[in-house]
């Protein structure tokens, strides 16, 4: 089991994740503060330790985190004390006319206080953004009326202490991919058997930005699918700001008084939330200087010229659909006018289609144990000085055309989910493939929309070769593979050239009737449908072949468990909408008992042949247990056999509420991979 693996390797730096979400209640404080605690406390798989560790940081949290609402309280127990230990957001700004540093203190309400300057020469950050610490407290009136009463007697910024990299790579050693991509999802907070395995890879794209330096990434999509949680909650090196507030002498440089440089300076990754909006002010200077630092990691200060190693996320959501982007505009039509600027989104390396990832829904998180995400923090910190670009280039080369701001792109991408999933340097030739296409992938996004907004940009083929077999491999977007019509790229074969594979097929969504004409039914025909492809239904999938039977057969061991007897159901529902008035089918399912829930599948199955009772569709299902079959497929007395992979389970978890449009059009859900291969009488 994957929780004891990571137990075993990492003993002291994991926590059970639901932890952290139990113990937030009206503490308003990043993850990585609770897990902190809780890692001091709760780092076993003990459930006696466990308990009492939750009650000993309840505790912690109760006498010193504080609660704007009760700052009054905790400013009369430092009076009354002379002294209190408090869990704030401490910032710090230097008092040029005296020449003392002094601190305020986020829900405290406290300013003024003066601090010794050994914190900020320790702790720079205090000075940018704030860092959340745990603080003694002193209060001693003064005779000066001016002066602050109030002044820090030590003070600990909230960390961990030790993040041993060499440790690190000996143990992921002991971990195979998927275990080792599994433990990282649940470290960010996920349960990784709801997630297929690109969901994985959109989720672990985004703590690039922590480990790669200059890194520019976007991610734009629907709301409510936690574009922003990694940026505000995973790391103490991570800053996140309002992209309607950010200035440039915030982020950069401010030149008035005495210089002092902004965000870029002190953190490794700075977001920008909320960013996009057509009625967001936006400042034409401030784009232009992004502009410089995105391309040459350098800002003007005067007439002097600095450098800075933060990475820039871009973070908004889209108010229309892949489609109507597709067909009318672009994918950054949503951003502020001022930044459809081709030079800027051509700075960026990597576009994370936001609209694949799922809204964040209860059981979408784990329960299970993973790292302490500060100690992940601090690794990712440590990995920043590694380069991982070229890891892949013992098997593949990139193509020759693909321009070097493309391949700058690729290699940032690829070096950073290396260092993420391949710490300690080894991969395979197909893992390396995996997320080199992922990479090349995410800058083929921003390019193919550049070239919509700027006819000036020439057309690029995606693509790198084998460097064993000189075979080609081009990339393609899930969406250019999904909406080929719309994106305006889908090519005919070259005359008298004939296709490499003429039965095999790629789709992400089967065509509708709307869109095309009838397709002929062609034996042996192969079809793949990519994971997080929308547009698939069972009509669409299996319609044209069902057509004309009187005997449709099922076999699918496994219609067992809530979700696949609702496909099952939907499947039923499918077969009684193309029978004609008058006629009859007959469905019925091969199926295994479950030894578990054999009472609730069994009354389910038995509620559906009551259902169809005297309908245009008669169903029957029988148990074949003595049999170890594993092969799905549907066969029907006009001699099509669909055999499928996956069998009805196609489809990812999703919102099954009355109120949710994809529990209720099958088109509306993500899909799994999964593969269709379609037979004639054995043809």
């Amino acid at each position: 089991m994957i929780d004891q693996k990571i137990i075993e390797n990492f003993p002291g730096l994991i926590v059970r994740k639901d932890l952290t979400k139990t113990l937030k209640g009206n503490a308003i404080v990043p993850s990585y503060v609770l897990e902190y605690l809780l890692g001091q406390y709760c780092a076993t798989d003990d459930v006696e330790s466990i308990e009492s560790g939750i009650e000993t940081v309840k505790g912690i949290l109760a006498k010193h985190y504080v609660n704007r609402n009760e700052a009054g309280l905790i400013k009369s127990t430092i009076k009354e004390k002379g002294r209190h230990k408090v869990i704030d957001k401490v910032s710090v700004d230097l008092n040029e006319k005296s020449g003392v540093y002094e601190a305020s203190f986020s829900n405290l309400g406290i300013k003024k206080v003066q601090t010794d300057s050994d914190y900020i020469k320790q702790h720079p950050k205090l000075l940018v953004g704030g860092v959340w610490s745990i603080v003694d407290v002193e209060y001693e009136l003064v005779d000066d009326p001016k002066a602050s009463p109030w002044t820090i007697d030590s003070l600990k910024p909230i960390q961990v202490s030790h993040a041993d990299l060499d440790e690190f790579k000996a143990a992921r050693t002991n971990f195979t991919t998927e275990e080792w991509i599994d433990a990282l999802i649940q470290s960010i907070g996920f349960n990784p058997e709801m997630l297929g395995r690109r969901q994985k890879l959109l989720q672990l794209v985004r703590l690039v930005p922590f480990c790669e330096r200059n890194f520019n990434y976007i991610e734009l999509g629907p709301k409510g699918t936690g574009k922003s949680h990694i940026f505000s909650e995973f790391s103490p090196h991570g800053m996140i700001v309002s992209g309607g507030e950010v200035t440039a002498a915030k982020l950069f440089v401010n030149n008035s008084g005495k210089t002092t440089i902004g965000l870029v300076g002190f953190w490794d990754s700075v977001a920008f939330d909320e960013f996009a909006g057509k009625d967001k002010r936006v400042d034409k200077n401030l784009v232009d200087i992004m502009k410089n630092y995105m391309a040459n990691k350098s800002f003007s200060r005067g007439v002097d010229m600095m450098s800075a190693e933060a990475s820039m996320s871009f973070l908004g959501n889209t108010r229309k659909s892949v489609a109507y982007m597709l067909k009318h505009s672009h994918f950054f039509d949503d951003l502020p006018d001022k930044y459809i600027d081709a030079a800027f989104l051509d700075r960026i390396h990597f576009y994370n289609p936001g609209w694949e990832s799922s809204i964040i829904r209860s059981e979408l998180f784990t329960d299970g144990f993973g790292f302490i995400v500060d100690y992940l923090a601090e690794i990712l910190k440590k990995l920043r000085n590694f380069d991982e670009s070229h890891a892949y280039s013992k098997y593949f080369k990139l193509d020759n055309e693909i321009s070097t701001r493309d391949r700058d792109g690729i290699h940032k991408t690829f070096s950073g989910l290396m260092k993420i999933i391949y710490p300690h340097g080894e991969c395979t030739k197909e893992e390396a493939a995996e997320i080199l296409s992922f990479a090349v992938e995410g800058r083929k996004r921003v390019k193919d929309h550049l070239m919509r907004i700027d006819s000036t940009f020439n057309p690029v083929e995606f693509c790198y070769h084998d460097l064993e077999g000189g075979t080609k491999i081009e990339v393609k977007t899930l969406e250019e593979i999904r909406h080929p019509n719309l994106i305006g790229q889908s090519k005919e074969p070259e005359e008298g050239k004939e296709s490499e594979a003429p039965k095999e097929e790629t789709l992400a969504a089967a065509p509708s009737k709307a869109e095309t004409p009838q397709p002929e039914l062609e034996s042996g025909k192969h079809v793949t449908i990519p994971e997080n492809a929308t547009g698939i239904s069972f009509e669409g999938l299996f319609a044209d072949y069902l057509k004309g039977a009187t005997e449709i057969t099922v076999h699918d061991p496994y219609i067992r468990l809530f979700w696949q007897l609702k496909n099952m159901m939907e499947f039923l529902e499918m077969v009684h909408q193309l029978v004609p008035e008058g006629d009859q089918v007959e469905v019925k399912l091969v199926t295994k008992s479950d030894m578990e829930k054999c009472v609730e599948q069994d009354e389910a199955l038995q509620k559906m042949e009551e259902t169809f009772t005297g309908s245009k569709v008669t169903f029957s299902y029988e148990y074949d247990n003595a049999n170890a079959f594993h092969a799905r497929s549907i066969s029907t007395d006009t001699g099509w056999k669909i055999t499928l992979d996956r069998g009805l389970d196609i489809f990812q978890r999703h919102d099954m509420s009355p109120f949710s449009l994809a529990g209720k059009v099958q088109e509306e859900r993500q899909c799994k991979a999964f593969e269709v291969t379609y037979l004639k009488n054995g043809g």
